[in-house]
């Protein structure tokens, strides 16, 4: 009997030591996220990074991708979230140094109002449209819609009123047209009844390109992580997959969540504008085809928005 116990005392050892030296090679994986929609679904994530398997997850909460871009760019962020084309951008003008490893958001564009006679674009004639974001895909992907519709200077575009105070500015009457992506049409719909969706600009670039939707925003590795970490750059978007399709199937948890990770934005906002917001998570090489059909918006509009030409092959994670 003393043999056996001091056999599986000296297992019982053994397993703690294989378990700490295991913890302790975990790889450090230094995770960026925006403050706002974008990261809505990696609340799950940071609030089930401790159980992530052979590495350690640690988020730093940044509030635009200009602040996470020099991270990014010195080694100090091995993963983040960027718009597509300044992704694309950064890779052709910084010598190849972030990858696209996959998209994490489709377009999530609305065209709100309180006037009911506003059902498709042609309605928007001779009207003032308010814009969130001049430069960016609202802008770029309205210039597309419209000027293959025979609309482009039959529509009046103005930029003039920040992102966040187009849905104040409608429901007090100041302006009667906006363009915006969600949250913000949601949270326009909860505070005024009479506000509603007139146009989807998803639809209307359907209908147009037989693409059931175009990329918003994705997934960005530092390339010399991606190089050095492959197994954890593979755990990370496995682990972001999974996290993504939860918070889509449970819009009411995920509000708590985000709440919990301080991510900027109410639960109940969360819960409601989920099923708008077209978060999926879609590899980069599966995805290339659509990337592309974006990029090629941006090129027609500004060449220097995506770095001035479409991004090669390398830039699509393998």
């Amino acid at each position: 009997m003393k043999k056996l116990f001091l056999t599986f005392t000296g297992l019982f050892f053994s397993l703690i030591l294989t378990a700490q030296s295991a913890s302790s090679k975990a790889v450090t994986t230094r995770v960026g996220i925006l403050n706002g929609p974008s990261c809505i679904p990696v609340a799950k994530l940071i609030e089930d990074s401790t159980s992530v398997l052979d590495i350690e997850l640690s988020f730093e909460k940044i509030p635009d991708p200009q602040a996470l871009l020099p991270k990014l760019l010195k080694n100090e962020i091995d993963i983040g979230f960027l718009p597509i084309n300044v992704a694309a951008k950064v890779y052709n003008s910084s010598s190849k140094a972030i990858l696209c490893a996959g998209i994490s958001g489709y377009g999530n564009l609305a065209i709100i109002t309180k006037d009911k006679n506003i059902k498709n674009l042609s309605d928007l004639e001779g009207k003032t449209l308010y814009v969130a974001g001049q430069g960016s895909t609202p802008e770029y992907m309205l210039k597309f819609l419209l000027s293959k519709n025979k609309l482009i200077d039959k529509v009046i575009m103005d930029f003039s009123i920040p992102t966040a105070s187009l849905a104040p500015a409608l429901i007090s009457d100041k302006i009667e047209y906006a363009l915006v992506p969600e949250p913000f049409a949601t949270i326009a719909s909860i505070k005024d009844s009479s506000v509603f969706y007139a146009i989807d600009l998803q639809k209307e670039y359907k209908s147009l390109t037989k693409s059931d939707n175009y990329p918003l925003t994705c997934i960005v590795v530092n390339s010399r992580f991606a190089k050095e970490k492959p197994e954890a750059v593979k755990t990370f978007l496995d682990q972001y997959k999974k996290s993504a399709l939860w918070t889509v199937e449970n819009p009411a948890q995920a509000g708590i969540l985000c709440e919990k990770a301080d991510l900027g934005l109410a639960p109940a906002i969360v819960t409601k504008t989920l099923p708008k917001s077209n978060y999926k998570y879609i590899p980069a090489a599966d995805a290339r085809k659509d990337i592309e059909a974006m990029l090629k918006i941006f090129m027609e509009n500004d060449k220097s928005s995506i770095g001035g030409k479409l991004p090669d092959k390398d830039f699509y994670l393998k």
